[in-house]
């Protein structure tokens, strides 16, 4: 004969119980959609802290991730100037280019 054994699943939590509640704020700055057709597009974002205002995720336009192999002196050049080295960079690859 087989024993009872105790229930050691834990309790079914809702996940709707996690999501955040919907603030007059979050709904100022949402999309809406009906059917898939934007009825009013959103003027803004939820970012990881709530929501942000403002320009939002460049999306297709975002830059992309690349490897690349420079000089060393190079780098150092550009390092030199502090904060905002890698955007130097892609300005002066941009200036280069001719765009």
């Amino acid at each position: 004969m087989s024993e009872s054994k105790p229930d050691t699943g834990t309790a079914w939590l809702d996940p709707a119980d996690d999501a955040p509640e919907l603030t007059d704020e979050m709904l100022d700055v949402a999309e809406f959609s009906i059917g898939g057709k934007v009825i009013r597009p959103a003027t803004g974002y939820l970012g990881p802290n709530g929501v942000v205002r403002g320009r939002p995720p460049l999306r297709d336009r975002a830059k992309r991730q690349v490897t690349l192999r420079l000089d060393p002196d190079v780098i150092e050049r550009f390092r030199e100037g502090g904060a905002g080295w890698q955007g130097r960079i892609n300005e002066a690859l941009r200036k280069a280019a001719g765009l």
